[in-house]
């Protein structure tokens, strides 16, 4: 039945069919072709930091501090409003659309910075890389949660957000590459490597064409017949391969199709009909932000200025890090699967937090070496990295289908402001003191805003292992409260 009146009803077990097929070829393809932004956004950020020296001796740009640290703040802008932006266009257009339209503006962006030509035109670019990234968020999130069978929707959720240390170690690794002045010229090292994330994004556009739209975006704005072919599709490839599809468990969804859901009622949904899970969203994306990027975009400056490791050798200590960050939601995310949501999430944050205080004492005491220091780091983000993921996978999955994209831009958007601007700058003045016992203050403050996440996710937070979406979120289109 092909359905496009605003009150018209439709009955499907659509979703339940994509939920129990076994994980695939499909599932790889879904995971490689959009998981690619959280590898983007960990490049970027590497990036940023790494091409700081030579945009200040660029004969071109010749940019100082000030400049260097406005365009970082034009990066989280950008981020800021593209997510909120494509977000909302992501739950009223389609998440195909979006998913092409944020890459391709991405990928402009990023090649367009290479060209910069002075510090506007440079800020300006930054800003529009930011929108791509922050955009991706809202539509490839929503998609992947979407596509992926609720038994294994933590891990897969959980492993793709790690992907950004993949990111991180690739942006490390060849920046010491083409910033080495023996093998290009100063003003030319800088541009290659931000073709880095347009090469990357060039390769993996393609691929998403072979991606279709979301059934379950499709259902609720009428469009069932398109929706049913694209489930038998997939089906239809799966039993290519040989196996036995059983059938769908549980009732069928009866859902009012709508062309589009209304401002009022996706802000009703989220802050007054969702109002608890709002704060455990919020808790989580406020206390990883602040704990992850006050840490990590002054980790260098802890290096230098306490334990005098020369600047040049900074982006060595970067892949330890970088290691722990990545194993961490890989080794921990079927656990979250398996254990259980709560005690997960509630168990990573309170752990990061306790293990950071007693890092943090030692360090204030003179205790640690810059070797220990760094093994500290790797045991500390081995654990917060799978918490700081959990928080992306959380907001994502604890809204209605109507609302999710925006829901995702929303939470995404608080955090990255926060994260990118209170904690960089907060933890940046403490470690200007060359107090040991100043900064521990900050690490202080990140482990308290950790434990209170923590203690807010045991009470409050959603046991949403292994349930389909539309039980663990009613949809705002639902005709009954029973699905």
């Amino acid at each position: 039945m092909h359905t496009t009146e605003t009150q018209s009803i439709v009955e499907t077990n659509l979703p339940a069919r994509l939920d129990r097929l076994p994980w695939g070829r499909f599932h790889v393809l879904i995971v490689v072709a959009l998981g690619i932004t959280w590898l983007l956004d960990g490049l970027e950020v590497t990036l940023a930091g790494a091409v700081a020296s030579a945009l200040k001796t660029s004969p071109m740009l010749h940019f100082d501090n000030t400049q260097v640290g406005f365009a970082g703040s034009a990066y989280i802008a950008g981020a800021v409003c593209g997510a909120l932006g494509f977000g909302w266009l992501t739950d009223r257009l389609g998440r195909r659309k979006l998913f092409f339209i944020t890459l391709t503006v991405y990928l402009l962006a990023t090649a367009g910075t290479a060209f910069s030509w002075n510090f506007a035109s440079f800020v300006i670019f930054r800003a529009l890389t930011g929108a791509g990234i922050g955009g991706e968020y809202a539509a490839i999130n929503s998609t992947i949660q979407e596509f992926t069978p609720a038994r294994v929707r933590g891990w897969t959720d959980l492993g793709i957000n790690g992907t950004f240390w993949v990111g991180a170690g690739i942006g490390a690794a060849g920046s010491l590459v083409v910033l080495d002045p023996r093998l290009l010229p100063p003003d030319w090292g800088w541009r290659v490597c931000f073709f880095i994330g347009a090469v990357l994004a060039l390769i993996i556009l393609p691929m998403r064409t072979w991606i279709p739209e979301s059934p379950r975006w499709l259902l609720t704005h009428g469009e069932h017949d398109e929706a049913r072919t694209i489930v038998e599709a997939i089906e239809a490839r799966f039993r290519k391969s040989g196996h036995v599809l059983g059938e769908p468990s549980g009732k069928p969804l009866r859902l009012r199709a709508r062309s589009h859901t209304p401002l009022s009622v996706v802000l009703r949904a989220i802050f007054v009909q969702h109002r608890r899970r709002a704060v455990v969203g919020l808790s989580l994306m406020t206390a990883q932000a602040f704990f992850y990027n006050a840490i990590f975009f002054t980790y260098a400056l802890v290096l230098t200025d306490f334990y005098r490791v020369p600047g040049g050798e900074v982006g060595f200590y970067l892949l330890p890090f970088a290691i722990g960050n990545f194993l961490g939601p890989l080794v921990l995310g079927r656990l979250f699967d398996v254990i259980g949501r709560r005690k997960m999430i509630a168990a990573t944050y309170a752990l990061s937090g306790l293990l950071l205080s007693g890092s943090g004492y030692l360090f204030a005491h003179g205790m640690l070496t810059v070797t220990t220091q760094t093994i500290a780091w790797m045991v500390i983000f081995f654990f917060a990295s799978a918490a700081a993921s959990s928080a992306y996978l959380t907001v994502s999955e604890s809204f209605p289908l109507e609302i999710r994209a925006l829901a995702i831009a929303v939470f995404y958007a608080f955090g990255t402001a926060l994260g990118g601007i209170v904690g960089p700058v907060f933890f940046g003045h403490l470690i200007d003191t060359h107090q040991r016992s100043e900064v521990l203050t900050g690490y202080l403050v990140g482990s308290a805003l950790m434990l209170a996440a923590a203690l807010i996710a045991a009470i409050w937070g959603v046991d949403a292992e292994r349930k389909a979406l539309e039980h663990v979120a009613a949809p705002l289109s639902a005709v009954s409260d029973e699905i």
